[in-house]
């Protein structure tokens, strides 16, 4: 299956990122390659590192960005560190995220990771991993998968349908994404204009399966250590729960001190280490009209002040 996945804020993003056009660029989701692609159509005697966790999408882009200055990685974002010193890379000009799920990966019906086809429980984005969909389906106790919907997917039905998964794999294991899509549906009621009823459920089940809110904030930190002064980095996030880790790890970092406020001198030693670039910001119109997934998502970017 050919790797299809539409660029969100392709333009926005470049604009934001590229500021050596002899720099070095992390691409750290390179998903379809595209803004891998669009960075690389800036540089001028500049290097790409592209990094995925995803064999499809490392094949998408060794063929289409074949012939360009790129090192490509199958390995996940929240490495960078390691990456990098892999490579004898110390400093880099540039950090792209683009996170959540590819549309490749929710088209693509045999991962699993749809719940408008029916498939195995897998939805890992790395093959080579061992927790699957299946394992947190069938294995989370029922307070576990309370908290997992709860947290990750903002389910306002999570102990109803957590109840109801325990009790109908006691019977027989939970298999396929059809499977948990009637559990889900006999156990929450439709609600008007809510969409899919199992749409929350998936999310909260796929972020847990491939651990997708545990590294963002390092390696936001990581980026940004090993960013050259007046780098930059930018992040694409597509739910709440990925912006507000984004928008508090960058308010962090850019706040010159954070002692607790009832201390009247500073003790911490804390320094910003980034300026952010403005507010957030969001798709145009025109773009969501083409591509309605691109409907909730929002970009933020900052820029290096000093060596750390």
């Amino acid at each position: 299956m050919e790797f299809k996945h539409a660029s969100v804020m392709l333009n926005e993003a470049i604009e934001k990122l590229i500021t050596e056009k002899g720099g070095t660029y992390v691409d750290g989701t390179l998903g379809g390659a595209g803004h891998a692609q669009a960075i690389l159509s800036r540089l001028d005697g500049g290097r790409l590192i592209g990094i995925d966790r995803d064999q499809d999408a490392i094949d998408a882009a060794s063929e289409r960005l074949s012939g360009q200055n790129v090192s490509l990685v199958r390995d996940n974002f929240g490495r960078l560190d390691q990456i990098l010193d892999d490579l004898s890379i110390e400093r880099i000009d540039g950090m792209l995220l683009d996170l959540g799920v590819s549309s490749h990966q929710i088209d693509d019906a045999p991962r699993g990771f749809s719940y408008m086809h029916d498939a195995p429980l897998d939805m890992r984005m790395d093959t080579r991993q061992a927790l699957t969909a299946f394992d947190v389906v069938n294995g989370y106790s029922e307070e576990r998968l309370v908290n997992i919907f709860s947290g990750y997917g903002e389910e306002r039905f999570s102990k109803r349908i957590a109840k109801a998964i325990v009790e109908r794999r006691r019977e027989k294991k939970i298999e396929t994404t059809a499977q948990l899509v009637d559990v889900i549906k006999r156990a929450a009621p439709v609600i008007k204009g809510g969409g899919h009823p199992a749409k929350r459920v998936f999310q909260a089940i796929r972020i847990e399966v491939n651990d997708e809110l545990g590294v963002i904030e390092s390696a936001i930190r990581a980026a940004v250590n090993r960013l050259n002064v007046g780098g930059r980095i930018v992040v694409i996030t597509f739910h709440s729960l990925e912006d507000r880790i984004v928008k508090s790890t960058f308010k962090e970092l850019a706040t010159d001190c954070i002692c607790p406020k009832n201390i009247p001198i500073c003790v911490c030693g804390h320094r910003a280490q980034i300026k952010i670039l403005g507010r957030a910001l969001t798709p145009t119109a025109q773009e969501i009209e083409r591509n309605s997934r691109a409907k909730s998502a929002k970009l933020r970017a900052a820029e290096k002040l000093q060596s750390v």
